[in-house]
């Protein structure tokens, strides 16, 4: 396994991040694993090296944090040897607060998603997404006394407009706050427009950035139909999945990468991946796996350097899209 800094924190993070949202509670998802049966994921994962885990609140609603928390407890890992990072935002219950970046949920969840995690801290927490109705001020202070109270080591953000993020920024700036430190945006390579605006601004910012989706939901796994969307349970069952991609020239780039991946010898997948880890901006792709074979796929992925020919034949046939994955 690789390593690398997080942004320009000092702290170092795998070249790949497992993301937690596959395992949990099929009631959420009927495609997610539960404790049980992500017990191998979580232990090959830790044997390759990666030590770079997200999970989220409403991931399976608390469950994924659960798995989390029990599974690197059960393979017996040093709290201070693993990178862990949740996420706060969407709605938990019915309750009228129970969702939101307004303090009194920040400081609810934090306490909850560590009881949940079995966690002193959590090493980067995140807002998942942007909120119109909280004020920037009261989102960045809250989590600014989240840092100060030791109850988290750094603070992200995920997919907003460049706008959002900047203002974000210079609200803590401005009060002394704790800032961002890393951008979980939506970035593949059928879904590039993070590259206009957000990505050079974390880039001259020195954020790191953790995409989410690095294999856009399955799609460039190369095995999704327009006809009926693929074979698998997600696959059918991802009406969100859809709704962002499916497009003729999305099939066009997925193509494309069938024909790299040929060349050399490995899978859709792999390229998907490896022309992620290029990026000298991408920190660590967040993988999910919910087949052994998928996440030691992305373990050798790690290693496969693309030529600069190679990334312009990949990146060639890409059209603009709409902006997605912001709600």
């Amino acid at each position: 396994m690789q390593y690398t800094n997080l942004g320009k924190t000092g702290m170092k993070v795998s070249r790949l991040c497992l993301g937690m949202m596959s395992y949990g509670s099929k009631t959420w998802r009927d495609w997610v694993l539960d404790e049980e049966q992500a017990k191998p994921f979580i232990q090959r994962a830790l044997e390759a090296g990666i030590n770079f885990f997200d999970t989220a609140d409403v991931y399976s609603l608390g469950e994924s944090e659960k798995v989390t928390g029990n599974l690197l407890k059960h393979f017996g890992v040093k709290r201070e040897h693993v990178i862990v990072a949740t996420k706060v935002n969407n709605q938990m219950s019915k309750e009228v607060n129970d969702s939101g970046l307004s303090r009194k949920h920040i400081m609810d969840s934090i306490d909850k998603s560590l009881k949940r995690l079995q966690m002193d801290y959590v090493d980067l927490y995140q807002i998942h997404r942007w909120d119109d109705e909280a004020p920037i001020e009261e989102t960045m202070e809250a989590l600014n006394d989240v840092v100060r109270s030791g109850k988290a080591r750094y603070i992200g953000a995920s997919s907003m407009y460049a706008w959002q993020f900047a203002k974000a920024q210079n609200t803590a700036e401005r009060r002394g706050w704790s800032r961002f430190v890393s951008m979980q945006n939506h970035y593949n390579l059928v879904y590039r427009e993070e590259e206009r605006e957000m990505i050079p601004q974390c880039v001259d910012q020195g954020v790191g950035l953790i995409p989410w989706s690095p294999l856009a939901r399955g799609f460039l796994a190369g095995n999704r139909r327009k006809e009926d969307w693929g074979d698998t349970t997600r696959a059918k069952s991802d009406t969100f999945g859809h709704s962002m991609y499916f497009r003729e020239e999305d099939f066009a780039v997925v193509e494309r990468a069938g024909d790299v991946a040929k060349e050399r010898g490995v899978t859709v997948p792999q390229i998907a991946l490896a022309w992620l880890m290029n990026k000298p901006h991408v920190s660590a792709p967040i993988i999910g796996a919910t087949k052994m074979d998928h996440l030691e796929q992305a373990i050798a992925a790690v290693d496969i350097k693309l030529t600069d020919e190679e990334v312009k034949r990949l990146e060639e046939p890409y059209k603009p899209h709409p902006v997605l994955g912001h709600t």
